[in-house]
């Protein structure tokens, strides 16, 4: 699909700024009016994110999103796009490190053509602080991206080969798969995100 940005697309100045990874991932946006409609990511970084969208909001409008794997954001109408607009994210620098963490395992994904596993939510941990322990006993530590029922993925220091049998803090899990920055990993056994997610955070 043609990217739906305008040919005058002026992001020159957030391109410098913030590194735009191209990712299409669902979810919901509401206008200042509390109106609600779905929509599409065509590009993301931290300072910004282009949407795919029914209906626009005025330029500096107000606007929410909910996206599937990045979780609540807003900010307000920088431009106009042929199918929808962008925004300029109202994002505290605390947060900006772990929202390019979350877009550089969402780009790495894209990038290699993995699947996106619809039968498990992946959601932003609360706490993304963890450690992860390797066979000879040595811990490191390491940054929560996402986590679902079935696995997590992080950002660390080390990459453990594939295959290698981990623990993320108490919880037992293998290496599935690595990427530019990060580490996919499967559990040992599915758990509840609400019930047991402490069991992966310090």
């Amino acid at each position: 699909m043609s990217s739906p940005l305008l040919r005058s697309d002026p992001y020159d100045q957030e391109r410098r700024r913030h590194q735009r990874v191209r990712v299409a991932v669902l979810g919901r946006y509401m206008l200042a009016n509390r109106q609600e409609f779905p929509c599409q990511t065509i590009d993301m970084s931290p300072g910004g994110v282009a949407l795919v969208a029914p209906v626009r909001g005025a330029l500096k409008e107000r606007v929410i999103c909910y996206i599937d794997q990045i979780g609540r954001i807003e900010g307000t109408v920088a431009r106009m796009l042929e199918s929808g607009f962008a925004l300029s994210l109202n994002v505290p620098l605390v947060k900006r490190e772990k929202l390019a963490d979350q877009l550089t395992w969402l780009g790495n994904r894209h990038a290699l053509g993995m699947p996106e596993d619809r039968r498990h939510e992946r959601v932003a941990p609360r706490n993304p602080r963890s450690t992860l322990r390797l066979p000879d006993g040595r811990d490191y530590p390491i940054r929560l991206i996402d986590v679902s029922v079935s696995g997590a993925a992080f950002t660390a220091d080390i990459h453990p080969p594939v295959g290698t049998p981990v623990t993320i803090g108490q919880t037992p899990a293998h290496v599935v798969r690595g990427f530019n920055g990060g580490v996919a990993v499967e559990f040992a056994r599915p758990f509840s995100a609400d019930s047991d997610a402490s069991a992966l955070q310090l």
